[in-house]
């Protein structure tokens, strides 16, 4: 059986501040953020849209992927979401 991992992205709003993170269960970490049961960065910057996610089954490329999108400059970012997102919509309820 093949485990899923996702990387993502939060915003505050749109062209917000931006949160990137990797977990292996995507609607319950994003659901931990959203209501604040995640101490830290999101919760002190009100950090709470799903802008956008990735998946694959291989924890090494999601980790690397991770550590890559971190290290991106912001406009990066920005352009990452906006080509699959132009909305920002809040993909929470998708997944």
């Amino acid at each position: 059986m093949h485990k899923t991992y996702f990387v993502y992205i939060l915003a505050s709003k749109a062209n917000g501040t931006l949160y990137i993170g990797m977990t292996n269960d995507l609607k319950r970490r994003v659901y931990e953020h959203r209501n604040d049961l995640v101490d830290g960065f999101t919760r002190k910057y009100g950090i709470h849209q799903l802008v956008y996610y990735e998946s694959t089954n291989d924890v090494r490329v999601a980790l690397e992927r991770e550590k890559k999108l971190k290290n991106w400059n912001r406009k990066w970012k920005i352009d990452l979401i906006v080509k699959e997102n132009p909305e920002w919509r809040d993909l929470y309820e998708e997944i």
